[in-house]
């Protein structure tokens, strides 16, 4: 019994890093060369990658007007952000100014020889194989590529998480000693019995 409950624990431990990875704020360090909306197909497995429609959108299409701020980052690389409302649904950022943020991203548009560095907190992943975009929550300037930012947000959610995880650890494990254990000591003793019975020796 002990290998399964290990590979079980392991591979749920991967889903919850994985979905925390997703889910928690982010925070990069870029310039910003572009802002644009495109009409973008959203649906099938890519469409669970993104956020619901802008709070107060009637379209009931696939098809959306996706924002996207194009950024190039200290290194060189590009990296693209969506910007879209997530309301009040998952993930809890209670989003409802894209519209505004996509103004502050043009206006903190900046080039190769007069760059203007910015910090832009998101969460999502980056993957051109299935044209997903990580969302951009919010935009602030900040003084060059080299500013250190801590992450104190989630440090006190992980914190937390990890509380709680471990108080219903502690409660199982008593959950388990007070009933399952007994159950089954029980079971093997009528096991034991019904062998013995019906090998002659009852």
């Amino acid at each position: 019994m002990r290998w399964p409950r290990i590979i079980f624990l392991s591979l749920l431990a991967l889903l919850l890093a994985g979905f925390l990875h997703y889910t928690l704020p982010q925070r990069d360090v870029v310039r910003i060369v572009n802002v644009e909306s495109r009409l973008t197909e959203v649906g099938g497995f890519n469409g669970l990658f993104f956020a619901q429609r802008d709070s107060g959108s009637a379209q009931s299409s696939a098809a959306r007007d996706l924002r996207l701020i194009s950024t190039i980052r200290p290194d060189g690389r590009p990296l693209v952000y969506r910007n879209e409302d997530t309301g009040v649904l998952w993930p809890p950022y209670f989003k409802f100014d894209s519209e505004d943020l996509q103004t502050e991203a043009a206006n903190l548009t900046s080039t190769e020889t007069v760059p203007q560095w910015v910090a832009i907190t998101h969460y999502g992943w980056r993957s051109n194989l299935i044209s997903i975009y990580p969302n951009a929550i919010s935009i602030r300037p900040v003084a060059g590529p080299d500013v250190t930012l801590f992450p104190w947000l989630n440090i006190l959610i992980l914190v937390v998480l990890a509380l709680v995880v471990f108080m219903i650890w502690r409660i199982w494990e008593r959950f388990e000693d007070r009933v399952i254990e007994p159950i089954l000591d029980r079971f093997s003793v009528q096991w034991a019995k019904m062998k013995d019975r019906f090998a002659g020796r009852g």
